[in-house]
């Protein structure tokens, strides 16, 4: 029973919808409303500042994080169970409940949960995220490619036995952050997705 506990404990905080929640708090307005109508930290800062940015890159950061530690201690870090925690919280922010399943795209939980998985490789996938951004100036196509990036270098940069758990974990949380942006890569194609800094169209 404590494999399915766990991974609706990491659910339960990953749909915690830290975004919507300070947006609601600071202006009284559902951040969904507003740019791409995401909860997640970049469509925040549209609202917010820089200041709403950080907070909810945290927070959500934090909850893939915990969700991941915490099945890995209740479960003496059973490989199955600490790689379902890891999709169940990022799942959790992309569809919550809470929020009748209209989420955000689980970037900053997915960067939390690789921080989790091996956090030599999340790092190394933001630096890659960094690295795009400063160059493009397109969060979506920077998010797009750190994600596709963390499973390439786990598998390079986790040392001991690798069990298959970090690949198939990592593997399938990068694609759910890939396949949350087929909007952002729809606009891309069309030439319409909006820059980093630029004001969104009505």
């Amino acid at each position: 029973m404590i494999g399915p506990l766990t991974t609706l404990i990491a659910y339960l905080l990953g749909s915690i919808p830290f975004g919507y929640l300070i947006v609601r708090w600071q202006r009284g307005i559902d951040v969904r409303s507003t740019g791409s109508g995401s909860i997640g930290a970049t469509n925040v800062m549209r609202n917010l500042g820089v200041v709403g940015f950080v907070a909810t890159f945290l927070l959500d950061a934090g909850k893939g994080l915990l969700a991941v530690v915490l099945a890995a201690r209740m479960t003496g870090n059973d490989p199955t169970v600490v790689a379902a925690a890891a999709f169940a919280a990022v799942l959790g922010h992309c569809f919550p409940f809470w929020l009748r399943f209209r989420g955000g795209k689980g970037v900053a939980t997915g960067f939390g949960v690789f921080l989790a998985i091996s956090p030599w490789a999340a790092l190394a996938a933001f630096g890659v995220f960094a690295i795009l951004l400063a160059i493009s100036r397109y969060v979506s196509v920077s998010s797009i490619v750190a994600a596709f990036s963390f499973p390439i270098f786990a598998w390079f940069l986790v040392t001991g036995s690798r069990p298959p758990f970090f690949f198939v974990a990592g593997a399938i949380v990068s694609l759910l952050i890939i396949v949350k942006h087929h909007q952002n890569i729809r606009r891309l194609i069309a030439g319409t997705e909006t820059r980093f800094g630029a004001h969104k169209p009505a």
